[in-house]
């Protein structure tokens, strides 16, 4: 596409009118000193406090910055509104608690992997990895989360739930338009999906520091992501996921 930006940033924002503000701060000012040129697209979705009037001051003093609302929940149906919409020729999703610093996105792009890249994503469990300030309990309970992930429907991958993925333009185009999960399991969809059309996944290991606003709640959404996962199970055998001849 004529004159769309090198990189798109898709930041998923549910009730963060407290976190937002910085995490914009910090983007902007990486991005200041890079040298591609980039958007930032924020998805509101369903929040109850001042989220969306934040993000649209930020939108209103800086051209690069996109808003999306939407009156429904749902972090998957954030990402997908976000990506579908994004014109980069890299698009970068980014959690708003940057709890991976925005710092290590060069990482993720060309430059220092590969030019074939096709998705590359953060990973808390792969070589390099390092976790900071993290209770035990939640790295037990996640990895627990994780072997069920494996067991039922991603063998390979050691760490699915990251918020710090990047996809190439069309990839993105492609697997997200298959996107049915709007929850939290979104991330397992779109990884099956992604080795099902035959696309190439890379984990890379990253700095992660522990948020103690986390909005997941791990019993709950563990059994939520179950039911997800048998979603995806049913959607493969109906073969919705098989690329169109």
């Amino acid at each position: 596409m004529a004159n769309s930006p090198y990189l798109s940033i898709i930041v998923p924002a549910y009730n963060e009118e407290n976190r937002l503000p910085s995490a914009i701060r910090h983007i902007q000012d990486f991005l200041e000193n890079e040298a591609y040129e980039a958007e930032l697209i924020i998805v509101e979705n369903g929040s109850s406090d001042k989220t969306y009037e934040i993000a649209k001051q930020f939108a209103d003093m800086h051209n690069n910055i996109k808003v999306i609302s939407l009156d429904q929940a749902g972090k998957g149906r954030a990402v997908k509104a976000g990506m579908l919409l994004a014109t980069g020729e890299y698009r970068f999703l980014c959690d708003s608690d940057l709890s991976m610093p925005i710092t290590e996105l060069p990482r993720f792009l060309p430059s220092s992997t590969t030019d074939e890249i096709e998705i590359v994503i953060g990973s808390r469990e792969t070589e390099g990895a390092k976790r900071f300030n993290e209770p035990d309990y939640r790295h037990i309970g996640g990895r627990f989360v994780n072997i069920l992930i494996r067991l039922l429907a991603i063998p390979k991958i050691q760490d699915t739930q990251c918020g710090f993925k990047l996809f190439r333009a069309e990839v993105a185009n492609d697997v997200f338009s298959k996107q049915t999960v709007m929850g939290f399991g979104f991330d397992i969809e779109i990884l099956f999906i992604a080795l099902k059309r035959g696309y190439a996944i890379k984990e890379l290991g990253i700095p992660w520091y522990y948020q103690d606003e986390s909005k997941v709640s791990p019993l709950k959404d563990t059994i939520k992501m179950f039911f997800e996962i048998m979603q995806i199970r049913l959607n493969n055998l109906k073969g919705r996921y098989e690329k169109e001849i």
